[in-house]
């Protein structure tokens, strides 16, 4: 007689359980988000969730550095650029593209999620989004200390101001894509954006 299988099924779409498994962190956070949750979301037994990943720490982890690792991507490759300008452009419209995903592909803004909220269910994804954002924010404003030096900007520009500045329009294109802003809406503003910058903090 043929022994049978066990672990996960030979059929195992992984960019689908992540993706699904993505949205249910970004809702609840870790703590909030059961096992029980993620099998009736992924359509896989918590057995065979386990055999793919390791455990729940494990897909988490993997959720993460899929979807919200992008955005610390976004800033690292943003502040190789030449022209702080060109820095703050790719900040925010590599953003907005990535807030603008198909819903289908992509498990929504994360950042503006009600993984943000301060319970005791979401604390766990919560304090990671906090050390993200804060080491994007640190890369983003090292960077415009450094075009303040080089006479990219005008002398008296305040680094922490203007990084505080691109984060909140950041924080705002995450909102209004949840609300339901197309991409041509959120370019529109960057574009406003840039503009205001170039004028006002060009020497």
């Amino acid at each position: 007689m043929e022994q049978r299988q066990r672990g996960r099924p030979r059929a195992f779409d992984r960019d689908h359980v992540i993706l699904e498994s993505a949205r249910l962190f970004w809702r609840s956070g870790y703590s909030g988000t059961s096992t029980r949750a993620l099998s009736a979301a992924t359509g896989l037994s918590t057995s065979s969730l386990y055999a793919a990943f390791g455990s729940k720490a494990g897909l988490f982890d993997e959720a993460v550095r899929t979807y919200a690792e992008r955005y610390r991507e976004i800033y690292a490759r943003a502040v190789e650029e030449g022209n702080v300008h060109t820095v703050v452009e790719r900040v925010l419209v590599e953003s907005a593209d990535e807030f603008s995903r198909p819903s289908d592909t992509h498990p929504g803004c994360l950042l503006s999620s009600a993984v943000m909220t301060d319970s005791t269910s979401t604390l766990d994804a919560s304090a990671y989004f906090a050390e993200l954002q804060s080491s994007n924010e640190r890369t983003l404003r090292e960077r415009i200390e450094r075009a303040t030096r080089e006479g990219d900007l005008v002398a008296d520009t305040d680094p922490a101001t203007l990084t505080g500045l691109v984060q909140s329009v950041w924080h705002g294109l995450s909102v209004r894509a949840r609300l339901g802003a197309s991409r041509e809406d959120l370019l529109a503003t960057v574009r406003l954006v840039q503009d205001l910058i170039r004028e006002r903090l060009t020497p």
